[in-house]
């Protein structure tokens, strides 16, 4: 397959640290980037590399570059209608979470993408994250049995980014919520408390999906959590896995005989990590959260002209889950 060319809309902290580099490793070649300076997108492009076009108009750049995909990180605020006008101009686009406020929103943009017939990608990288696939392939190949519940953290300081509980959940804990979506399906109840204190956000809720799964959910946006914590715990009929901030993977495998415990060796627990090296520089951590793993996605997607596993189409659900727990909070 040849190099694809995409041109970025954004070049701020989060498409610099994670967006530019993870889409050259997955092959892109960056083809031209447009910010409000075209300095700023000069200096893009010589970070990374590249003999490309910069713009201090990405309309421009869209009219004017031929390409296999677009890239928008932007400010949440401007996503939607940078997202439009690159459907318009019928383009295939990738854009970083959140993309709509709301369901409806959500749901205009997906509408206006399948009618033009052009590729809609949402940036949850958790959903290519190693260690979330294994996840994924444990619940679905019924290995340890049925998944019958769930347990999840996550934790951090959004006190810099998000003054009220919407925004924590729409722009940091989305993820997780996202995630959920995809491991376990659809939800059918939803029930929570909240304990927050102005911009320091305190949520616990429980979900039951329509497939009978069930389970409880902590988020914290606080000033206490200045060290990011994620974790995921799914019980099985034959054992439990434990999932700890992208990087450790758990296996627990209970005991199938009839013996007590004890007296055998019948108890398992395999634990997965990536290996750590110096050679991987700051490339070990783009893979293990799932940022190489989407670009590759959606370069797979615009070449092939498939649907994203987490499709402009597949993120109505998740900003109607996102509303759901908050009405459920309030």
């Amino acid at each position: 397959m040849s190099q694809a060319k995409l041109c970025f809309i954004g070049a701020g902290f989060h498409a610099s640290t994670n967006i530019f580099p993870s889409a050259v490793e997955a092959g892109a070649e960056i083809a031209a980037v447009s910010t409000r300076s075209l300095e700023r997108s000069q200096a893009a492009l010589t970070r990374f590399g590249s003999s490309g076009t910069p713009y201090d108009d990405y309309k421009q750049m869209l009219q004017n570059e031929e390409c296999d995909g677009v890239i928008v990180v932007a400010q949440p605020g401007d996503q939607t209608e940078i997202v439009m006008d690159c459907i318009r101009a019928g383009k295939h686009v990738f854009v970083d979470k959140p993309l709509g406020w709301t369901a409806e929103e959500a749901a205009a943009i997906a509408e206006a993408a399948e009618k033009a017939g052009v590729v809609l990608m949402v940036g949850f990288m958790k959903r290519y994250a190693p260690i979330y696939l294994k996840l994924q392939e444990l619940i679905e190949s019924g290995e340890l049995g049925a998944a019958r519940s769930f347990q999840i953290r996550f934790a951090c300081d959004s006190t810099g980014f998000s003054k009220n509980e919407e925004q924590f959940l729409k722009l940091a804990a989305i993820h997780l919520v996202d995630l959920m979506r995809g491991l376990f399906g659809e939800v059918a109840q939803v029930a929570g408390f909240n304990n927050n204190l102005g911009e320091n956000i305190s949520q616990s809720f429980s979900l039951k999906f329509d497939n009978g799964i069930s389970g409880s959910v902590y988020f914290a946006g606080m000033t206490a959590w200045s060290s990011e914590s994620e974790s995921v715990l799914v019980t099985f009929d034959n054992g439990h896995v434990v999932a700890e901030d992208s990087k450790k993977l758990s296996i627990h495998k209970s005991l199938m005989s009839g013996s007590s415990s004890y007296q055998t060796l019948s108890e398992e627990t395999t634990v997965l990590t990536p290996s750590i090296s110096t050679m991987s520089g700051c490339f070990g951590d783009l893979y293990a959260r799932g940022f190489v793993g989407e670009m590759a996605h959606f370069i797979a997607c615009c070449k092939q002209n498939l649907t994203p596993n987490s499709s402009g189409r597949d993120n109505i659900g998740t900003m109607d889950l996102c509303d759901r727990i908050l009405n459920a909070l309030n």
